[in-house]
């Protein structure tokens, strides 16, 4: 008898956040991702939603026993010059990210949100 196969899909992260005004001007206003869509279980509770980016996601929470805050995520880009270059661009006044060269052969943009979360960006600058 053959087991069908396994496969997974997508990760989709889950980040803390404390303030919804400071969690949409960083990361739809600065960052660029969009609203798909928000939860409250009611009018005074805490906000849940997801933001994305083409087919990047990503759930941010004030729930307070979804996920601590201090974490940290990697998110592969394509042309992370031109990404940079949007970000400062924008004059954010929180954060001007650098890109850094690793010796495991990635270009990395490294930025903290207002909640002390640290997201990754990288890509690759390796031949396959």
């Amino acid at each position: 008898m053959n087991k069908p196969e396994i496969t997974m899909k997508s990760l989709t992260p889950i980040l803390r956040i404390f303030d919804e005004s400071k969690a949409r001007e960083f990361y739809l206003s600065f960052l660029g991702f969009v609203l798909d869509w928000e939860h409250r279980f009611e009018g005074n509770m805490p906000l849940y939603m997801q933001i994305s980016y083409q087919n990047c996601i990503i759930h941010l929470s004030e729930h307070h026993g979804d996920c601590c805050p201090g974490a940290a995520v990697r998110i592969e880009v394509g042309n992370i010059e031109s990404f940079h270059s949007q970000l400062l661009s924008k004059d954010y006044k929180y954060a001007r990210p650098g890109i850094e060269e690793t010796p495991w052969k990635t270009k990395e943009l490294c930025i903290h949100d207002p909640f002390g979360n640290r997201i990754i960006f990288f890509e690759s600058t390796s031949s396959s």
